[in-house]
């Protein structure tokens, strides 16, 4: 093994990005909860589906179902039309930690 090849393997073991020591953030981020599902989807079937999921916002933790029963979307095409529809309702901005 070259000095290049060693030093690839111990990147490779390392983090990507160093974690704080601060407090948790509570909830999961919208693009992790949208992952699971699949598009296109209804409202309803999300809500059925992903409804108890807890969501990070700006304003704190929040029940997704509670999000979804503020949108007027009955149909979402696309996982990233239902990520803009939940930031709309919820709003853009730094989540609020512990």
């Amino acid at each position: 093994m070259s000095d290049n090849d060693e030093a690839e393997a111990e990147e490779a073991e390392e983090p990507a990005v160093e974690l704080g020591e601060g407090p948790d953030v509570a909830g999961e981020p919208i693009a992790r909860v949208a992952s699971r599902l699949t598009w296109p989807a209804k409202r309803s079937d999300l809500r059925a589906q992903e409804g108890d999921a807890t969501i990070r916002t700006p304003e704190g933790p929040r029940d997704l179902d509670d999000v979804l029963a503020e949108s007027e979307v009955p149909l979402f095409e696309s996982r990233s039309e239902f990520v803009t529809e939940v930031e709309e309702v919820v709003g853009r901005g730094p989540v609020a930690t512990e």
